[in-house]
């Protein structure tokens, strides 16, 4: 089978995928069973993978899956608490009086809100936590939906205090090899590490300062009483406004302060700006935009959450201080346990897996109390004893979130096992590179020295198959890296944009959407989020890519190990 062959056979999957989804509009549940059962033939009979392999692959994906819905489970039972706790109507109330157009709602409380989430625990929390919060402030279901994977663009790189970053390039990357080629040139590791931070937060910040925009235009358009575009645009200079106020302090904490913390920085300098400022009526159209009224919504508007939400009248109201606590709470203890060592030792020392599944050298775990699930649980705790819960109306919130999880659950135990072959498909008889290389290899191959426009959409589409920022920067740095030495162009370049397109793809990836999905009971119509979360990402990856060309062929950017090569 020759490489052309190869790549084509590779890409099926993906094409079946979007043509399932997309295309005929079916629903993840009926689509991606097909699709797991197509790869999984595809690694048998075209990759020779041994069926062994194939099988322990499943099984981390299962393994994987049961880590993601711990997250979701966490994220739906926090809303489901404060729901029973009246704190929901409280954060309803609080956010009259910011502001009651949903344009500004939508960038306090799902981009910079959810910026700061992104930015301390990562791994598609924000979606879980904002769309469902937008629910419960009146957005309809598949509106928040659209508008919490949007989130999934800016701060992703530095998601997780920067595990992308951390984990994804420095383990994607031949250190040790790149490091003594470094050391011939009088440079080091650190100076061309730092450089690969510095050039990823600077291209997300000039690309970003437009997200709460785009985001806010998409809302409106798709989700508006008169389906227009200028309703969208009247609030640019707000959002502008709110983008510059996120961005400034993201690219400056990734230039001086490494990757850990750009994502939290721009957030909460974000809020403290944005938020006194929409109170004040700064930039604000002198138009305030709803969605029409809720009874005219489309049926595919609404979820299951929306319908329980609306059956529950809810205790007598709370402080809207005391509704807001617990998302401070969430914030806080998702940091801390990021950052403070002994507590995060402490929290990762109980892991459940299996690490040598079958004999094929891959692992699986799950870390219940470090996982966002766990913390979420905890914060569910502490909010009952705040808000003085009967013992029955947490009982409801855990049976309501309970049922909600199936759901979700049935999908993903089909998408992350397929994902798993993709990634797990180097190893096999006929040693071909993985699937995801082959993909990528076909591209480079095509394009030639224009490879770095292209370059974040081969990053957008680890991200896609992979559902995961970091597993796109373990699986394809290194190939970004090589790409660049055969092309002599800056390698640290190809690198920040590898992880810049890897950040976008997390707006498309199929798991995430039937995360988010979940947790506002909208499963089954993934492929109507994929179809308004494509533009803002090809927006991002073309972006990505102009500048990623201005800046090699342009202004003739290099770095200390090109330097060392040739000089």
């Amino acid at each position: 089978m020759n490489d052309t062959t190869l790549a084509l056979m590779a890409f099926v999957p993906l094409v079946l995928a979007g043509i399932l989804l997309i295309g005929f509009r079916l629903a993840a549940r009926t689509a991606m069973p097909i699709v797991f059962v197509v790869t999984a033939l595809i690694g048998l009979l075209a990759w020779d993978m041994t069926f062994t392999r194939v099988a322990a692959s499943t099984l981390q994906g299962l393994i994987l899956t049961v880590s993601i819905l711990w997250i979701i489970f966490g994220a739906i039972l926090l809303l489901n608490t404060l729901k029973h706790s009246g704190g929901i109507t409280a954060i309803r109330k609080g956010f009259s009086g910011i502001s009651p157009d949903r344009r500004v709602q939508a960038i306090i409380v799902a981009w910079l809100f959810g910026c700061f989430i992104e930015g301390a625990s990562g791994f598609g929390t924000p979606a879980a936590v904002a769309a469902p919060l937008l629910v419960a402030l009146g957005f309809p279901a598949l509106a928040a939906v659209v508008v919490g994977m949007m989130i999934q663009s800016t701060p992703v790189s530095f998601g997780a205090v920067g595990t992308p970053i951390v984990v994804g390039v420095s383990g994607g990357l031949d250190r040790a090899g790149i490091t003594e080629q470094l050391q011939a040139g009088d440079a080091t590791w650190l100076e061309y590490f730092r450089l690969i931070v510095s050039e990823v937060s600077i291209i997300h910040g000039i690309v970003g300062i437009l997200m709460p925009l785009i985001m806010v235009v998409i809302m409106v358009r798709f989700f508006g009483a008169n389906r227009s575009w200028k309703e969208g645009l009247s609030i640019t200079p707000f959002a502008l406004f709110a983008g510059t106020a996120f961005v400034i302090p993201y690219m400056i904490a990734g230039v001086v302060l490494g990757p850990e913390f750009p994502a939290m920085i721009g957030a909460m300098v974000g809020l403290a700006i944005v938020i006194p400022a929409a109170r004040r009526g700064f930039l604000l159209p002198r138009d305030t935009w709803d969605f029409p009224p809720s009874d005219s919504w489309p049926d595919n508007w609404v979820g299951k959450l929306e319908l329980k939400m609306d059956d529950v009248t809810g205790k007598t109201p709370l402080a809207t201080w005391m509704g807001w606590v617990p998302y401070v709470l969430l914030a806080v203890f998702l940091v801390a346990s990021r950052t403070i060592e002994p507590l995060k030792n402490a929290l990762t020392s109980l892991a459940l897996g299996w690490e040598n599944i079958l004999g094929e050298g891959i692992g699986g775990s799950i870390q219940p109390l470090y996982l966002p699930g766990g913390i979420l649980l905890l914060v569910v705790l502490v909010t009952a004893l705040l808000h003085r819960m009967k013992a029955g109306e947490l009982k409801a919130a855990f049976g309501d979130s309970s049922r909600t999880i199936l759901g979700a659950g049935f999908v993903l135990i089909f998408t992350i096992p397929m994902v798993r072959i993709l990634i797990n498909s180097g190893v096999n008889g006929s040693d071909f590179v993985s699937m995801p290389v082959a993909m990528a290899q076909f591209v480079a191959e095509g394009v030639g020295n224009i490879y770095p426009f292209f370059a974040p959409a081969v990053g957008a589409l680890g991200a896609f198959i992979a559902g995961s920022n970091t597993v796109s920067n373990l699986m394809l740095s290194d190939f970004q890296f090589n790409v660049a030495s055969q092309l002599e162009v800056s390698t640290a370049m190809l690198v920040a944009l590898q992880a810049v397109g890897a950040a976008a793809g997390n707006m498309i990836a199929i798991h995430n959407v039937v995360a988010a999905s979940a947790t506002v009971g909208l499963l089954g119509r993934e492929g109507t989020t994929i179809r308004k979360t494509l533009l803002p990402t090809l927006y991002y990856i073309v972006a990505s890519g102009l500048l990623g060309l201005i800046g090699i062929y342009l202004f003739g950017l290099d770095d200390p190990l090109m330097a060392a090569l040739t000089g």
